[in-house]
């Protein structure tokens, strides 16, 4: 099991320069962090419009920043949006593989469609067409790693003979994953051949049949780019105190303040009548009914990383049993959390949890 860290960039109003630029740089600073202390990853969304709930318009710049920064960890697009009208998928062949030179080989790329109306609306897309668009985008741009010039005739996408510079460091290319929150979506995935990134937050249990299927379709995949990426990625919320109780206290504002900002958001399938849209359900149980008897509130969804060290572990067995490869964490929202309570929930994870779930701790997993 792997271990990484995921930002949306939520930002408290007001939106001055100093707030904009204080969630910034305590990303950056947990990220470093994060490098030193083992973890493997870290991701950043792209997400437009959203105010508060992510400010993360430029996820490239902010990954290049990290990637100067740091040594080891992994810097990952989650996800680049593989949309017409937001961008050519020749401008995303270029990004990623310029980060990867400036990182030393370091990148993966997450790809998407958006599901909320305030982007896609933003950007006056085609709603109908992001499916098909996003499936020409996962085609081309692997292309545009490994060939030395190429050109393209399709529907959303087209361009005349070129060499698309640079190339990356990684051969043949950088990873390449989906973000799955539709149901259905880890079948794209699989059938692609592409990583799997579950964004939708919710019990172990709703999750098992989806990891299962996904490993079943990779098998007969017909891979989109020059390598099968068969690994499912978890994103997930942490907090990690030696107090559990209080642990718990914190991951439940984490969600409140989450759920708000959420809230503001509205999904395709909600404001507009598009059928390549299936009901999202992002947020799962994360959104109670405030006026709800104790007795009818959902319990916290199972697959939460609040708690002592002990409790975390429990739960990323339960994660690991359920056949995940790794967990990608959440670890703050709106600032609601003072900076040091994040960093030294970081150290306690890393120095009591990540120690057993080490290569020397668990058994490869062979794919027959």
């Amino acid at each position: 099991m792997k271990f990484g860290l995921f930002y949306e960039l939520s930002t408290p109003r007001p939106f001055t320069t100093e707030n904009q630029r204080m969630v910034i740089e305590n990303a950056i600073e947990q990220t470093v962090l994060a490098d030193q202390l083992g973890f493997s990853s870290v991701w950043c969304v792209e997400h437009h419009f959203l105010e508060e709930y992510s400010h993360s318009s430029c996820p490239d710049m902010f990954l290049t920043a990290v990637a100067r920064e740091t040594k080891d960890i992994r810097v990952c697009f989650g996800i680049g949006t593989c949309v017409p009208a937001m961008h050519s998928p020749i401008r995303w062949a270029e990004k990623a593989a310029y980060l990867d030179m400036l990182s030393n080989g370091r990148v993966e790329f997450g790809t998407g469609r958006s599901s909320t109306w305030n982007e896609l609306g933003g950007f006056e897309a085609n709603v109908d067409d992001t499916k098909k668009s996003w499936d020409e985008y996962c085609r081309v741009i692997p292309q545009m790693w490994t060939q030395e010039r190429f050109s393209y005739k399709g529907n959303y996408f087209s361009m005349p003979e070129r060499c698309v510079l640079p190339k990356p460091v990684q051969e043949p290319h950088p990873p390449m994953w989906v973000a799955v929150t539709a149901p259905g979506t880890e079948l794209d995935a699989a059938d692609r051949g592409m990583g799997a990134l579950i964004l939708s937050i919710s019990d172990v249990e709703r999750n098992v049949p989806r990891i299962q299927e996904y490993r079943e379709h990779i098998k007969t995949c017909e891979p989109v780019g020059e390598f099968i990426n068969d690994q499912v990625a978890i994103a997930n919320w942490m907090y990690c105190h030696e107090d559990s109780e209080y642990a718990k206290q914190k991951g439940n504002e984490l969600i409140g303040t989450f759920g708000y900002m959420a809230g503001q958001t509205v999904e395709i399938s909600e404001a507009y009548p598009a059928n390549s849209y299936k009901a999202l359900g992002l947020l799962g149980s994360l959104r109670q009914d405030p006026n709800a008897p104790g007795d009818k509130k959902n319990p916290p969804a199972s697959g939460l990383c609040f708690g002592d060290p002990a409790t975390i572990i429990k739960t990323i067995r339960l994660w690991e049993e359920a056949g995940a490869d790794q967990i990608i964490f959440m670890v703050q929202a709106r600032e609601h959390l003072p900076q040091e309570e994040v960093l030294n929930s970081m150290r306690l994870f890393a120095k009591e949890v990540m120690p057993h779930f080490s290569e020397d701790e668990i058994p490869a997993v062979v794919n027959t």
